[in-house]
């Protein structure tokens, strides 16, 4: 067989294939306004609900050392607190590898449901359980029983939340739809610090370690069975109904967590270092400043969480622009100018933070802020779309929770663990400019998303004209491409005539070797 015919016949299996894909109207979604609005408000009550656990306890470190681990070196109570804090991230690669597999299978809302009732009964069990005054050992033995069910059950949580509003939104608003899940996250942290802040000021500190102290953990309850009852009204996403339907008539791959590994390891990598960043700077921020406020720079317990409340005010105005931006720019510039921030600005903001001067902490407080909406505006819509949706929730749910207990979930610990060690105080700039570094790398090292459509997935359209108009775009992409390969098979044909020109004898002894090769194929 000659080159030409060769050619000739991969063209001609090239345009039978586009025939067969081309994509018609009927392929695109049209997400119903309502239905995206309830799935959206769903998912970013439970992130909110979530996030109220895990804040409420970093808020409350200092009595939780006190009650819970009297008698020891403050700075052992305080290595102590946070120690609880982090093994509840220890536990969350087994949630998600549990729980992301499973709502790839049976589905992201049942899963979303469960996760949702394991939260606020282990977060209001903590409420229940008496101080070691009262029972001994006992006592952090069962806070750690809890804090093991929140990291377990969260395992299963963000992943799945944002899985759940990347299939229902529309292509072009997917960083808006996304940046919604993390409004919730802050407004969990903020009624968290909010209420915390409350008792502090209101009730005297006898009363707040012996009772006041419960009250956050018991407002669980009604927030769990708000988003239970929200979650359990929704229905599946229509990217896991068709997929669920084509999974019906193929058989089933063994050794989908091998698979999955294998097969995409370069997204898995590329998810652990965006959250790393992400979860750093996140964790640095609304759990540890606090602390590091009051701990490390000896102003009082409350007057920190005031300032952190501020900036979580301008985090929530902004969360929904910034995700709107990286609708209109892109992801990726806005992540990378995260991360360059993260790793020019972190020593500053930590110097004004040192200085004493009010005005100068909070510009501090909210710059760190600022640098953290950039990757809260976009993460929760960059992330669901480096898998397809077979694989989504459990690749996401695994990757993002191996970043998060290695690298976010310690970083109040490692960084107080470093202070100590070193009594320099500028450790948490440091730790941050190095999660600025691998933000930076990571996000240069991916494709831009923004505006496609999911992978494995069909497009997906607010309303029919906008349908009309990613078809057409589709079709008009489509065309470029047949254009390039069709330059490409051009540009090949020249390379392969000059060749035959310059070299007739070693064109002879192909064709002779092709011919003997076809004849012992027909033998």
């Amino acid at each position: 067989m000659s080159s030409s015919a060769s050619l000739n016949e991969s063209q001609h299996a090239h345009k039978k294939r586009r025939r067969k894909k081309r994509l018609r109207l009927e392929d695109i979604t049209v997400i119903d306004n309502s239905t995206l609005k309830r799935a959206v408000a769903a998912a970013a009550l439970g992130n909110a609900m979530e996030w109220y656990d895990f804040g409420v306890y970093a808020y409350l470190a200092v009595v939780i050392g006190d009650v819970f681990f009297t008698g020891a070196d403050p700075t052992i109570r305080q290595l102590a607190t946070f120690g609880a804090f982090t093994v509840a991230f220890l536990i969350r690669p087994i949630g998600g590898m549990v729980f992301g597999p499973l709502g790839d299978k049976v589905g992201r809302q049942k899963i979303l449901a469960l996760t949702m009732i394991m939260m606020s009964v282990s977060t209001f069990c903590i409420g229940l359980i008496p101080s070691y005054d009262t029972i001994g050992v006992w006592a952090p033995i069962l806070l750690l029983l809890a804090r093991l069910v929140q990291g377990f059950s969260t395992g299963g949580e963000y992943g799945g939340a944002a899985t759940f509003i990347a299939e229902y939104s529309p292509d072009r608003k997917r960083g808006l739809m996304g940046s919604w899940l993390e409004f919730g996250t802050t407004s969990g942290y903020f009624l968290g610090a909010a209420i915390v802040s409350i008792l502090t000021t209101m009730l005297p500190t006898d009363d707040l370690h012996s009772w006041g102290w419960r009250i956050p953990f018991f407002v669980a309850g009604p927030l769990g069975i708000i988003g239970l009852y929200m979650r359990t009204k929704l229905e599946e996403t229509p990217a896991f109904q068709d997929q669920a339907e084509q999974a019906a008539s193929e058989p089933t791959q063994k050794n989908e967590f091998v698979n999955m590994v294998t097969g995409h390891w370069k997204p898995l990598l590329v998810c652990i270092g965006l959250v790393l960043v992400f979860n750093v700077t996140d964790y640095m921020l609304l759990s540890y400043m606090p602390t590091y406020l009051s701990a490390n720079l000896n102003y009082s317990q409350d007057h920190g969480t005031y300032l952190v409340l501020i900036v979580m005010l301008v985090m929530l105005v902004m969360q929904p622009v910034v995700g709107a931006l990286s609708d209109k720019v892109g992801r990726k510039p806005v992540i990378l100018f995260g991360s360059m921030a993260a790793l020019i600005l972190s020593v500053p903001e930590l110097w004004m933070i040192q200085t004493g001067n009010e005005a100068l902490i909070l510009t501090g407080l909210i710059m760190m802020g600022l640098t953290l909406n950039c990757f809260t505006g976009t993460m929760p819509s960059t992330l669901p779309a480096l898998f397809p949706t077979a694989i989504r929730y459990g690749a996401l749910a695994i990757a993002f929770n191996v970043s998060v207990s290695l690298f976010g979930g310690t970083t109040p610990l490692v960084t107080s663990w470093l202070i100590s060690a070193t009594g320099n105080l500028y450790m948490p700039a440091y730790y941050l400019m190095l999660g600025g570094v691998i933000g930076a790398i990571t996000i240069l090292c991916t494709r831009e998303t923004a505006g496609k459509r999911l992978i494995g997935s069909t497009p997906a359209a607010a309303d029919k004209a906008e349908a009309k108009e990613l078809l057409a775009e589709h079709h008009e992409t489509i065309e470029e491409q047949v254009e390039d390969i069709s330059s490409e098979i051009e540009r090949l044909e020249m390379r392969r005539d000059n060749l035959i020109y310059e070299h007739p004898e070693l064109y002879k002894q192909q064709q002779a070797e092709e011919q003997q090769q076809a004849e012992k194929g027909k033998e």
